[in-house]
């Protein structure tokens, strides 16, 4: 094997070899510390590990080989922390798979979005605007005055008539 005097003629092998037995553990501990998963602390490293074999040979400077592991597991962890936090919002948004609706479910859900649509656009347009502005762009009542050009208590008396409306019309539907 080469002295480390002459590290550039080294092969990728020989040179990630040596860094591994070296610094492998470190470089864990580096990786554990941000991610507070073992399991996944190893992955990252032993990429980083990969990575730098795959691209000895662009290496310029052989001796800045572990500051090129360190960077890359840090990055790595970064990218790993990234996935994850993606990951749990995703869930979070997600029903569990046991309770996912059936098919019924929501094909019934479609007819009754409807249904309720269909209502809405049979409201006045004081009462459809204060409905849709509220419970569909999902604004303040101080928001709907401004847009509507209109005081708070209009707001409150259209919305409410407006869902009495809507309810009349929808209990009818269900009662034929």
């Amino acid at each position: 094997m080469p002295d480390a005097d002459d590290a550039q003629a080294w092969t990728a092998d020989q040179a990630v070899a040596l860094l591994f037995a070296a610094h492998y553990r470190a470089l864990v501990r580096l990786a554990v510390l941000l991610l507070h998963d073992q399991p996944v602390a190893e992955d990252v490293t032993q990429d980083a590990y990969v990575a730098l074999h795959a691209h000895w040979r662009r290496l310029k400077d052989a001796d800045k080989a572990l500051a090129y592991l360190r960077t890359t597991v840090l990055n790595r962890s970064r990218s790993a922390l990234r996935r994850r936090l993606v990951a749990r919002r995703h869930a979070a948004a997600e029903p569990p798979p046991g309770n996912a609706p059936s098919a019924e479910a929501g094909a019934l859900g479609l007819l009754l979005h409807r249904e309720v649509l269909a209502a809405v656009r049979k409201l006045p347009i004081r009462q459809r605007e204060a409905i849709v502005l509220r419970y569909y762009a999902d604004l303040s009542e101080a928001q709907i005055a401004e847009a509507m050009g209109v005081s708070r208590g209009s707001v409150k008396s259209h919305t409410s008539r407006g869902m009495a409306a809507l309810r009349q019309v929808l209990e009818k539907a269900d009662v034929e």
